[in-house]
């Protein structure tokens, strides 16, 4: 677990400095410096963007990762790079096509509850090619074991864009319309600039010869596609049905929401980067025993890291939601219900890396096709009746389906399973944490509270995950960062 720990510690300290840049952004600056509608719009023009990279990607981005480490030869690599960089254009250029001249009819089916969404539909095109292809060069420079530059510019380089530009438009040196094509000015500029990077690492030489197994990597990046489909269409339809069904202000208070659970994802976001490359070369190797190593440490670290950030959410969501527009506060239950889901996501460590590089994933797409399906219907049902909330149950019914069987999945094809005996310990501790702190409240300023009550649980955690040495990785971590031996 050297590079992995070396490399995910890197990715946690970038991904925590992204996500305190959002923080700001989300919590204070979207919500002072943007009207309810605007921010709303905002919110879902980024989740159709997500919606849509998969498709534009053509997957590769995960083929080039499971595949790469099967060429031996420079002659078979780089025919194999060469077809990975214009694969997503077979896409890219017929959805282009008819978006121009399908603009209205497009434009209209997506705006019949909002008007203004059928404004932003090119910003939103744009936004999910440069997406599409920041990933392909981010998965260039993942299979060169190298991820922490990626990382930063995945997690922070946009955050600082848009927090620029939302000072820019409280001062009036940009207007809205200047606004909201700045930011797709930032995402064009991230995915260039990880291009220059990806290509310093390796330059590609375009060579068009005969790529062994061509089958095989078509109709892997093709069932990706449906894969990576699922995955954003879990974390985004909400939002893009929401501004269906819904006024798109309330888009905002859900994202809002989001937003904060989102923070339980961070340490799962940075340790995959290197779980990606690391299990499909286990699988290559048939070395399944430093698999099943790497799941169960996965799995424990993410949980006990994750489980860490769960209590810091939940123990202090009242007080934090005093310090913002009090409108957003409706997304209390969204918190609660979506926190819940991303620890779940985070106990099941590696398993989405053992899936998406295995031979198996053929039936998990079957199931996650389904699953889509199901929390499309959900959200037709729930989000009506009960709004943000409502949207907020069928995504966590949806995923806790969803994990459950590729749990269920992976120990059925590998006999492994991520847990161990610290697992349940981890888990009782949470739980007790959460009975404890939860009604425990100081009658100081929201900030001061939730400086106090953050503080005693993380020296309270700290020690008990400390003391009873429940993963060996931390324990070192924690030396090395106290310095001792």
């Amino acid at each position: 677990m050297g590079i992995v720990a070396s490399q995910s510690f890197k990715n946690v300290i970038t991904t925590y400095a992204g996500f305190a840049i959002g923080a700001i952004n989300t919590l204070f600056l979207y919500t002072r410096f943007l009207s309810d509608d605007y921010y709303g719009m905002v919110g879902y023009m980024l989740s159709l963007a997500f919606v849509i990279m998969p498709l534009m990607a053509f997957g590769v981005q995960n083929t080039l990762v499971k595949f790469y480490s099967t060429f031996k030869t420079r002659t078979s690599v780089n025919s194999f790079l060469t077809l990975v960089l214009f694969l997503p254009i077979l896409v890219i250029i017929p959805m282009v096509i008819i978006t121009y001249f399908g603009y209205d009819v497009i434009g209209n089916l997506l705006s019949e509850k909002n008007t203004i969404i059928k404004k932003y539909l090119w910003h939103t095109l744009i936004i999910g090619i440069s997406l599409a292809y920041f990933e392909v060069f981010f998965a260039w420079a993942k299979v060169q074991m190298l991820t922490v530059f990626g990382n930063f510019m995945k997690e922070v380089f946009h955050r600082v864009g848009a927090m620029v530009l939302l000072l820019l438009l409280h001062f009036n040196v940009v207007d809205l319309e200047q606004f909201m094509w700045g930011l797709v000015i930032i995402y064009v500029l991230r995915m260039l600039i990880m291009n220059i990077y990806a290509f310093s690492i390796k330059l590609p030489v375009i060579t068009f010869h005969k790529v062994n197994n061509l089958t095989s990597i078509l109709k892997y990046s093709f069932l990706i596609i449906i894969a990576g489909s699922i995955a954003t269409i879990l974390l985004d339809i909400d939002k893009v049905m929401l501004g269906y069904f819904i006024p798109i202000k309330e888009v905002a208070y859900y994202g809002v929401a989001i937003y904060i659970t989102a923070v339980i994802a961070v340490p799962q976001r940075a340790m995959h980067q290197i779980l990606m490359p690391l299990s499909a070369k286990y699988l290559n190797d048939k070395d399944y025993e430093s698999l099943n190593d790497l799941y169960k440490k996965s799995s424990l670290n993410l949980f006990i890291v994750s489980g860490f950030i769960f209590l810091l959410i939940i123990l202090n969501i009242n007080e934090l939601y005093k310090l913002i527009p009090e409108e957003y506060g409706v997304g209390l239950y969204v918190v609660l219900l979506i926190s819940i889901a991303k620890l779940y996501d985070a106990l099941l460590g590696s398993n989405n890396a053992i899936l998406f590089n295995s031979d198996y994933y053929r039936m998990v797409l079957v199931l996650g096709v389904f699953l889509v399906i199901l929390m499309v219907v959900l959200n037709i049902v729930f989000i009506p009746l009960y709004g943000i909330n409502g949207a907020a149950l069928a995504t966590f019914i949806a995923i806790f389906i969803y994990n459950s069987i590729k749990l269920f999945f992976v120990y059925k094809k590998f006999k492994i399973l991520p847990f161990t005996i610290n697992t349940f310990k981890i888990g009782c501790f949470i739980l007790l944490g959460v009975l404890v702190f939860y009604f425990w409240e100081f009658s100081f300023h929201p900030i001061v509270n939730i400086g106090l009550k953050s503080l005693i649980l993380s020296l309270v955690y700290l020690f008990f995950v400390y003391r009873f040495n429940f993963s060996e990785d931390i324990s070192v971590l924690i030396n090395k960062l106290t310095k001792r031996k």
